[in-house]
C-alpha cells in the first residue's frame, strides 16, 4: 500500500523564524517592518510574518549586478 506523507508547513513565522528561513538577521526584519517594506502582524505580545509576506519582501529587494 502507498502511504503518502504530509508534512505541515508553518504559515505564521515568528521573528526568529522568518530570520532563519530568510538568512536576514532579526533586527533588520524589525527595522524593515518599522520602514514599511515587511508587514508583520501580532497575536498577543508575539510578532508574525506570514511566509508569503517574508517571500514578497525578499523577491522584492533589489538584484546584485
Amino acid at each position: 500500500m502507498n502511504t503518502v506523507k504530509r508534512e505541515l508547513q508553518t504559515e505564521g513565522l515568528t521573528l526568529a523564524e522568518a530570520s532563519i528561513v530568510s538568512g536576514i538577521g532579526r533586527t533588520k526584519l524589525y527595522e524593515a517592518i518599522a520602514d514599511g517594506q515587511l508587514t508583520a502582524r501580532k497575536y498577543g505580545s508575539r510578532t508574525i510574518v506570514l511566509r508569503g509576506e517574508l517571500l514578497r519582501f525578499l523577491t522584492s529587494l533589489p538584484e546584485v549586478r
